[in-house]
């Protein structure tokens, strides 16, 4: 047999986050063809086609190492146009299903910033590259070929309609629209499965000015969380400083509970949930925007692993795996699974025969992982519907309940949560030894039983005294019942990551 030539063009449909990381990583191996249906900006600013970036998005540090990764320094130059590194739990206030989580020393970080802000400065570092260009206003209508090997796609662009587009290689980062399943159907391609889990969630959003010196003097994001083990409406309530001296507020409810557009109803809902800290903070606040609300939140999974795949295309982000944005998985799984599928290309080649259908199973590791942590919890709120819980899950949400629970006292537990939520190690970490022996010693104990904001942040808010812990935020924090144990972060990340290009002494406010 003739080896299939090396390829020399690719496409990408789509233009954000999952788009352009897939097209950096192509851009290793051919030329390649950004296409997006909107006119893509040129700094931070919203656009039509990503309506769910008016929401607070959390780029998690397993998900800002892959893409630093992928696009060396991108990290410094996030931070150059007004994002903030936050350090957790030190900059972190919140309170999960079990408690509030204690302030210790760092653990992990995250990214905090605009959803538009993150999109702009990779949409800006990829296009620079060399062989990416982007064809924009563009809608792409059917992919071509057979259901041997795509060979292109047909396009509309505001100068033609039914535009072929050849490529050697199609890879759909569309979204939670992606309408590829339909497309392969019409190639000869069919029987690729899907899931869903839907709670009902539905999103509210808006933009607060943040107090004065807020920003300059850190203050931590603010999260209050449902209990999902308790059979009503699982309501929340976050604030994410972000950049330009705002804050970023956005509620949620599962079905029965939801949130509304009403701004007269915003502040009351946040104080509404399982503690009212969040609409405490905002009540003082001058409001920037009207509510944004956005339902259609379900968890859905495309199978593209398990189908019989065309040589010369396989899917990425949302269009394999939609995730309840509450758990702020999707940029942090895409991002990883791109670093993977890098690797393969890499080591074999665009060249290597049926390339796309182990590319399509490099990315399912990580699909299946945030598909098991939001689809077990999403499942339990009332009205949820979709597939239930395999066999055994109960027994393991008690395991995590009570891991949860440690990690409101035990700093090696609090470790370890942040370790699998920031994506950073797969939930089998839990199961290691020294943390199934914190997990076996684990109570709540002494844990906290107010937001521990410091007596210095409640001031810059403008809340009242009162009984709270007064510990410096940037430094260790044992306070009453948190153990100080000898076991911390499994990849010595109790202080800062030695692989993190920007540690807690390099962070801007």
């Amino acid at each position: 047999m003739t080896p299939y030539p090396q390829p020399r063009h690719a496409v990408v449909i789509g233009g954000s986050m999952a788009g352009l990381l897939a097209a950096a990583v192509l851009a290793e191996h051919a030329t390649v063809t950004i296409i997006d249906a909107d006119v893509l900006p040129d700094g931070p600013v919203p656009r039509r086609g990503l309506p769910q970036a008016r929401h607070v998005h959390v780029l998690w540090s397993g998900g800002a190492r892959a893409i630093e990764k992928i696009l060396p320094g991108i990290t410094q130059e996030w931070i150059a146009a007004g994002a903030m590194r936050r350090s957790l739990p030190v900059e972190l206030v919140t309170m999960t299903a079990q408690g509030w989580i204690p302030r210790c020393r760092e653990k992990q970080f995250t990214i905090s910033c605009s959803r538009d802000l993150l999109d702009a400065v990779v949409r800006a570092r990829v296009t620079g590259l060399r062989g990416v260009t982007v064809l924009q206003r563009s809608r792409v209508r059917s992919l071509e070929g057979t259901a041997a090997r795509v060979t292109g796609v047909r396009v509309d662009t505001p100068e033609e309609e039914g535009r072929l587009v050849t490529a050697d290689l199609v890879v759909d980062a569309s979204g939670r629209g992606s309408r590829s399943r339909v497309w392969l159907r019409e190639l000869g391609v069919g029987g690729i499965r899907q899931a869903e889990v839907d709670s009902g969630l539905v999103y509210a959003t808006r933009l607060f000015e943040a107090p004065p010196g807020a920003h300059e003097s850190g203050f931590p994001i603010v999260n209050v969380q449902s209990d999902p083990r308790v059979p009503v409406p699982g309501r929340t309530a976050t604030i994410v400083p972000i950049e330009n001296g705002q804050w970023q507020a956005t509620l949620s409810g599962t079905r029965g509970g939801q949130p509304t557009g009403d701004p007269e109803l915003f502040v009351p809902f946040a104080k509404s949930v399982r503690d009212p800290i969040v609409g405490e903070l905002l009540e003082r606040r001058r409001p920037l925007t009207d509510v944004a609300v956005t339902q259609g939140t379900a968890n859905r999974r495309v199978y593209f692993e398990k189908a019989d795949l065309p040589d010369g295309f396989f899917a990425v982000g949302d269009s394999v795996a939609t995730f309840n944005p509450l758990y702020g998985q999707g940029m942090t799984v895409a991002a990883q699974g791109l670093l993977a599928v890098r690797a393969l290309l890499r080591a074999k080649g665009l060249a290597h025969p049926s390339i796309c259908r182990e590319a399509q199973r490099a990315l399912a590791p990580q699909v299946a992982t945030a598909w098991e942590l939001a689809t077990s919890q999403d499942i339990l709120y009332p009205g949820a519907t979709g597939m239930r819980p395999r066999t055994g899950t109960g027994l393991l949400n008690a395991y995590v309940g009570r891991l949860m629970t440690g990690a409101t006292t035990r700093e090696a537990l609090t470790a370890a949560f942040l370790q699998v939520i920031t994506m950073s190690s797969p939930p089998t970490h839990w199961l290691g030894p020294s943390v199934v022996w914190h997990v076996l010693r684990a109570s709540d104990r002494g844990a906290l039983k107010a937001p521990p904001l410091t007596a210095a942040e409640r001031a810059v808010a403008g809340l009242d005294a009162g009984p709270v812990r007064d510990v410096p935020a940037a430094e260790p924090a044992d306070g009453p019942g948190l153990h100080a144990d000898p076991v911390g972060s499994p990849d010595g990340a109790d202080s800062a990551d030695p692989g993190d290009p920007v540690g807690r002494a390099g962070r801007a406010r």
